[in-house]
This record gives C-alpha cells, structure tokens and sequence, in this order.
C-alpha cells in the first residue's frame, strides 16, 4: 500500500515514539513534526530523519503534503486540535486519554465527516494474546458472561531519577491520574476483548492520592489520584470490577480474568516475556484449567501495532481499532467513576 504521509503534533516522549515507529515502517513516511518549543521540534527531526519541523500545530495543519496526524501533546489541548485538524481535512489518532471529558469527545465525533479517526488506547488489544482471547469469548464458551475483572496494582518501587512529568498527576492538564493514565487501556482492553457488547449503567468508585511517604514520586502541586477501585454495574447481569494503582505501599499484585456461567478466562494485558492464557472450564468432575495460548510479546511492539492499525484503516477507509465512539464509551466510564468517586455514592453512566 502507499505510505501514509504523517505529521505528528507534540515532540515529547511519545511523539518521539510515534515519529521513530512511523521512520521505520513501510506503511507510513513521517513529513513533518510541530511542537510550540520549536527549537524542540528542530532538534527531533533531525533525530529522526524527518524533513520538516513547525513550531505551532496550526502551521504542521497547513501543510497540503501531510494526509493524517497523530495528536501527541497533554490531553487538554487535544479536543480543540483534533476539531481543527478535521477542518483541515487530515485524518486523526488521538493519543491516550482521549480527551478531558466525554462531551470533548462527543465534539470530535460530530466533526469527523468521513475522515478517519481513533485513539490509541488500543495499543494492548493489537497484541497477539488479545486477539486469541476476544475469539475465544467470542466462541460462547464461557457462557453469560458474569463478571469482568482487573486488578492492576504496583507497588512503589525506586524514587524517581528524574524529576516525574507536572502533567501526569494533574486533572487539569490531564484529566486525571491513574485512571486515565493506565485505566484507558486497562478499560479499553476489557470492553474490547468482549466485543464491545458491555453496556456500563452504573458506577461505584473511590479514589486516593499519593501516600505521603511516596511525596519525591510525584511533580509539586500534583492533584490527582494514584489508585482506583471501582464496581460498574451492567446490563445483562454482568459487572466490571476494576482497581488500577500506582506508588501503593503494598506489593505489587496483576490479573485479569472474564468469569461466565460456563467457564473463565485468566489472562494478562501488557507486553511481557512468556505470557499465557488459561481457560477454566467447568464440567461434571469439577474446573478443569487448560494453557491455550503462551508467548512472548516484547516491549515496544504495542507502539508499531497501534500505528500501524491507523495508516491501514485510512487506505481501507475503515476504523482504527479502537474508534471514536469506543473511546467515548471507554471516556463515560471514566467520568462516571470520578463523578462517583467525590459524591461517594452510585451515579449513572451517562
């Protein structure tokens, strides 16, 4: 297929990421870089053999030569780019979180046209293990599905070489801490792999912030939670039970796992060295546990996958793998467990 011809907005970490993934794949050429630090953006273009650097995004959304642009930059500036990108008629990846709330994305969706967009919250369900898991769902051997689990809490290791990111923490430049941070894929991984057929109703959260013997963890001025617990309740029966943290003082404990009337899945979501999926099986003797899937999935190849998934969706004029709506989806949940977390009560997935 033609390359898609790339500009990519925000020359931080993961615009670097994105910039280096695209120099190196056959399926997208990297045209320009903008960044408003434009001495920045000079700087990673040479690094990355890219022709030409802008110094506002408004000047990289002029240029006629780039077809799409990933949006690389603290999600509260995303919303307004990506409606002015749309105008430009370029088509969008959005990086992860989405956006500062579910209305911002409800713009982003009403501006699209027939413009190709998506998010990369997607980047765990590109995986190799994803994609055996979501066909095994799939197949209805687990039955009605009952509960939908994560467990994803990490212990604080090392302090900080570096001083950490202001905007990590910071609901204002981010949207939030943890959850939106880690919970967008966590979310996405799970809404995703049952098919998107989970219908969120209500929401019952707490959230906390950094222990204050972790404080040389985060930025000064942080706000924003470092672990979540939530409980959504579905349609069909079913429930979301989600906990995602970050600098716990505890030790570090990961699982996922889709339990039905017929069987489970236990399974993990992020990159890692010999990976594997069990399918516990109920029968007449009892649970029988069967290893179907075991692998390596490197670092890093997530990256590729979600990139790579976005030049292939415009050439075949379809949605990435995760599309704006799965994102406002994944984005209502979030706002509902925020909402529920500082009412300390139930609220609607609205």
């Amino acid at each position: 297929m033609q390359p898609v011809r790339l500009g990519v907005i925000g020359a931080g970490v993961i615009g670097r990421m994105h910039l280096r993934v695209a120099a190196e794949s056959a399926l997208l050429t990297p045209v320009a870089v903008a960044d408003v630090r434009a001495s920045v953006a000079r700087e990673v273009a040479a690094q990355h053999g890219v022709a030409r650097a802008y110094g506002s995004a408004a000047a990289l959304l002029a240029d006629p030569e780039i077809e799409a642009v990933v949006l690389a930059l603290p999600a509260a500036g995303r919303a307004e780019l990506a409606l002015a990108a749309f105008s430009a008629g370029k088509h969008v990846l959005v990086e992860k979180p989405i956006a500062l709330d579910a209305d911002q994305v409800r713009r982003m969706i009403a501006a699209r046209g027939d413009l190709i967009a998506g998010c990369c919250s997607s980047r765990m369900r590109g995986l190799p293990s994803a994609s055996v898991a979501t066909a095994l769902i799939a197949s209805g051997v687990l039955g009605q599905l009952r509960v939908v689990r994560c467990r994803a809490i990490k212990g604080a290791g090392t302090p900080p070489q570096n001083p950490p990111p202001p905007w990590r923490l910071s609901r204002a430049m981010n949207g939030g801490g943890i959850l939106v941070n880690w919970g967008c894929y966590d979310l996405d991984y799970l809404l995703g792999i049952t098919g998107w057929a989970i219908e969120p109703r209500l929401a019952l959260a707490r959230t906390w912030g950094l222990p204050k013997t972790f404080a040389a963890y985060a930025a000064p001025g942080s706000s924003a939670e470092t672990h979540v617990a939530a409980l959504i309740l579905c349609n069909n029966g079913l429930t979301l039970s989600y906990e995602r943290g970050e600098f716990v003082a505890g030790a570090t404990d990961e699982a996922w796992q889709v339990l039905g009337d017929r069987g489970a899945l236990r399974l993990q979501m992020p990159p890692g060295v010999n990976k594997s999926i069990w399918h516990d099986e109920a029968t007449a003797q009892g649970v029988v546990s069967n290893l179907i899937w075991q692998g390596d999935e490197p670092g890093g190849s997530e990256h590729v996958l979600v990139l790579e998934d976005f030049a292939r969706a415009i050439r075949e004029n379809r949605a990435p793998r995760t599309s704006l709506e799965q994102a406002l989806l994944v984005q209502r949940i979030t706002d509902a467990i925020y909402a529920s977390a500082e009412c300390a009560a139930a609220v609607e997935i609205a």
